[in-house]
């Protein structure tokens, strides 16, 4: 789960890292309210969307006065802003933040992440940071300590990093407490990662978190109530909030074969497959090893939600769960959704006879290859067919 900066602020702020000061506003008027409060000359006023590279997309603006900050979010708030993260459609932006706008000296770049090959937080910070910190980071430059968890981050380890940033004197204190105070709200909160990028250095010699991002474990929720009310439905993909309602593990993508299949590896190896045989996997849905009726019926709704699917892929291998069971369900969502596209149902495991007896009987147009890659293959095949009717139809009209 994503959060806004202006909430990974407040976050951080409180685990003792150096952030401005600012304020969220819905409204231009509020925006004004906060710079009036905040006081100063110049104030940044910024889109908060769950995306990156938002000062180049013009998501970032730098205002003088009261009257350019209130035009500044007339002008963010209530529209879609685009970044190459966000996709053409962008993300809207429902709020601002108004906050302080510090001269800058350096930016560096710092970042906690989740090791998984290590199995440990790692550290990692670039003596250059800032919009093109993707484009311009090297390996070879970057400074990394790895945290031995049963310790924590520990003073020695902090200074390192601060010292590989070409940080000295008072500054290198300030670079201290964000560092450990980052990773202490990583692993107090259950985080996936920290990122602040850039870390600045102020026309004053002060170290500040000039922009934050926190993603957090999703499954660690239930014991987080305080960072689970953080969560921005608008943000997200409508499908994806939709299936995380029902169990479902679903991520939409861009193709038109829709995917459904229990294990997240058997959903991966389905996606390869369709690709390999030269098409493209409308989305990634893993309804998990107790594939009852009901959930594979959610997961027909959802599939279908998406008008870019013309042809469905069910592929499920029956070990705990069994193919009879999976079978009438795919029958009875196949009926209650109204399928108006062709489906392709792959089953093996556990009463996989009874489960292609249940959908040969179904009545339901329901090709059934026994192996994956036949699978996989009809369904492309399926597909192309649909489309040179379609243009055939569309020549004769």
């Amino acid at each position: 789960m994503d959060i806004h900066e202006h909430q990974a602020k407040e976050i951080l702020a409180g685990f003792g890292v150096p952030v401005p000061k600012g304020s969220v506003a819905f409204t231009a008027d509020e925006a004004v309210q906060a710079a009036e409060e905040l006081g100063g000359s110049r104030w940044a006023v910024k889109a908060q969307i769950h995306s990156g590279a938002r000062g180049k997309a013009g998501g970032i603006k730098i205002c003088s006065t009261t009257e350019e900050v209130e035009q500044a979010a007339h002008a963010l708030l209530g529209n879609p802003l685009v970044t190459h993260q966000t996709g053409p459609g962008g993300k809207m932006v429902n709020r601002v933040y108004v906050e302080t706008a510090v001269p800058i000296s350096r930016e560096m770049y710092l970042g906690l992440i989740l090791d998984r090959g290590l199995e440990r937080v790692t550290v990692v910070a670039y003596a250059q940071g800032g919009v093109e910190i993707e484009e311009t980071a090297s390996a070879d430059e970057a400074v990394t300590e790895v945290i031995e968890p049963a310790v924590g981050i520990q003073p020695f380890q902090a200074r390192e990093i601060a010292f590989g940033l070409g940080l000295a004197g008072p500054q290198v204190k300030q670079a201290v407490a964000a560092i450990t105070g980052a990773y202490r709200a990583f692993r107090d909160l259950d985080a996936t990662m920290v990122e602040i990028n850039p870390l600045v250095v102020t026309g004053s010699g002060d170290v500040v978190a000039l922009d934050v991002k926190m993603s957090f474990d999703d499954n660690a929720l239930f014991r987080r109530p305080s960072i689970r009310e953080l969560r921005d439905y608008s943000q997200e993909d409508p499908r994806e909030v939709e299936a995380s309602q029902h169990g479902l593990n679903y991520i939409g993508l861009d193709g038109e074969i829709g995917c459904i299949v229990n294990g997240a590896g058997l959903a991966m190896a389905t996606m390869d497959l369709i690709k390999h045989a030269g098409a493209e996997p409308a989305n990634f849905l893993d309804i998990g090893g107790g594939a009852s009726p009901e959930r594979v019926a959610n997961a027909f709704r959802l599939v279908m939600a998406d008008p870019q699917v013309q042809v469905i892929l069910v592929n499920i291998f029956a070990g705990i769960n069994r193919c009879d069971w999976v079978a009438e369900g795919i029958v009875r969502a196949a009926r209650e959704v109204e399928l108006k596209v062709p489906l392709v149902v792959r089953l093996a495991g556990t009463h996989v006879d009874e489960g292609r007896k249940i959908l040969a009987n179904s009545g339901l147009e329901i090709t059934s290859p026994e192996e994956l890659g036949d699978a996989a293959l009809a369904a492309v095949h399926t597909l192309r067919k649909k489309t040179i009717k379609a243009a055939a139809s569309k020549g004769q009209s």
